[in-house]
């Protein structure tokens, strides 16, 4: 199943590419020239929340940002898991595909373990990681805690009939207040309850996905530690307190720059797009 959505041009100026992996049909961006980015989205969002990063960077690198399958403009397969473990597994399908190398990599939320899933598999193609807002070993008390509530009966069918992950947790996660325009990009894509299986697999992945956190908490210090990274939070973010989880962060990459956003919350895409843009382009052009 796909989406029948045709994003605004004036919000969304991309040409849009498709995917053909071995789970289903995804779409992605890829704009401008340069040292390539790949962008990794979270949750409920998709490649529209990097569209003001990427129209700011498309003059200097190339910029891809890809719609996990279950997200976005991607398809939604009957006989998909919507698993961390098939993300990184379809992402990497896609890198392998556009012969990407020497690439920098962004994850922010669920992107952070799907990006650094696909980079732990091919280390020696991997030229910096940028991080924003999220984790990559397994769920602590607070994650947990969120995880089991988002996982009961009931939350499950407030996500998948009532939309509530778009509808009021995005928009908690953000200081900026989007428009009716932007807001329909995000929940136009999940049109039906069918539509956002995705959506209500990933809280669930908190602790399902132990495994390969598991292995990333062990694989991303030791293949990719050395790398130059770029760390940036949002100051206000109340799940991914910069404080709790920064200091982890810069352990695992000793040659790390940290911008801390003082006016963003979760979704740092949308409320500080300027400062991202900036920072990328003085740690990596």
């Amino acid at each position: 199943m796909g989406i029948d959505f045709t994003p605004d041009p004036s919000l969304y100026p991309f040409e849009s590419h498709w995917f053909k992996s071995r789970a289903g049909e995804m779409h992605y961006v890829d704009e401008g020239a340069g040292p390539p980015i790949l962008f990794c989205h979270g949750n409920p969002t998709w490649s529209f929340l990097y569209r003001k990063v990427i129209t700011l960077l498309r003059g200097s690198f190339r910029c891809i940002a890809v719609d996990y399958l279950g997200f976005g403009l991607s398809e939604r397969p009957e006989d998909y898991g919507y698993t961390a473990d098939e993300h990184v597994r379809c992402v990497g399908e896609l890198v392998d595909h556009l012969q990407l190398d020497g690439f920098i990599t962004m994850g922010q939320d669920w992107g952070g373990p799907v990006s650094l899933g696909v980079a732990t598999e091919r280390p020696e193609r991997i030229r910096g990681v940028i991080l924003g807002d999220t984790w990559f070993w397994p769920a602590d008390l607070r994650m947990t805690a969120f995880c089991k509530v988002a996982s009961t009966s009931w939350m499950r069918r407030q996500i998948l009939e009532k939309n509530i992950f778009v509808e009021r947790i995005l928009p908690w996660g953000m200081e900026h207040r989007l428009t009716p325009g932007e807001m329909d990009h995000y929940r136009k894509v999940q049109p039906s309850p069918s539509a956002r299986r995705g959506v209500a697999e990933l809280p669930r992945q908190l602790l399902a996905a132990r495994p390969l956190l598991q292995r990333l908490a062990t694989d991303v210090p030791a293949t990719l530690g050395a790398k130059p990274a770029l760390l940036v939070w949002g100051r206000k973010d109340p799940a991914f307190r910069p404080a709790h989880l920064l200091p982890r962060m810069r352990a695992a990459f000793p040659d790390n720059i940290t911008v801390v956003l003082p006016h963003a919350r979760h979704y740092i895409q949308e409320d500080a797009p300027e400062e991202i843009a900036q920072a990328i382009t003085e740690r990596f052009h």
